[in-house]
């Protein structure tokens, strides 16, 4: 993975800033959570659902960091949506297993308040992987699914599946 620090525009192949101690948070107020968010690029979801909690993390002091496949974000869609874009952090170009990998370290470190990762399919032993990294961080981890428009009965499907050990 070839990636760059970048002070001055972070969304521009930056690598993940990390300090070399994972950082600890008081687990009565910071608890690590992984959910999976399926959603169709048709519909506003992203918007209504995620938005509004990503606008709250963006208020620690953490990054929210971004792994996606091939997309690089668009400055300009941060900016309106009102995120504070330098806090964002993009790593793109990543292959599948490699990007779980990746999201399991930023997780674990608690640098990020939140990473969202566009990962292949994931076995059972990687979202365990990755609940607990998100639990030892302090982090939470979203993993973003597109919903394949050959699914969608109407084409106007969209959902979110959380997975909880409360309720699995």
């Amino acid at each position: 993975m070839r990636t760059q620090r970048h002070h001055h525009t972070p969304l521009s192949q930056p690598t993940l800033p990390v300090s070399r101690t994972p950082m600890r948070y008081d687990s009565a107020t910071h608890s690590g959570l992984l959910s999976e968010f399926v959603y169709s690029e048709n519909q506003p979801a992203l918007t209504q659902l995620l938005l509004p909690l990503l606008h709250h993390l963006g208020t620690q002091s953490r990054w929210l960091l971004w792994l996606t496949p091939t997309q690089k974000l668009s400055r300009r869609w941060l900016s309106q949506s009102g995120l504070p874009v330098d806090k964002i952090v993009q790593v793109n170009q990543l292959q599948g297993i490699a990007s779980v990998d990746a999201m399991e370290r930023a997780l674990l470190t608690g640098n990020y308040s939140v990473v969202l990762g566009w990962l292949p399919e994931l076995s059972d032993s990687d979202h365990k992987r990755l609940r607990v990294a998100a639990e030892i961080g302090g982090s939470y981890g979203f993993i973003m699914k597109p919903l394949n428009p050959s699914f969608s009965i109407d084409g106007h499907c969209a959902e979110v599946k959380i997975h909880s050990s409360l309720y699995h």
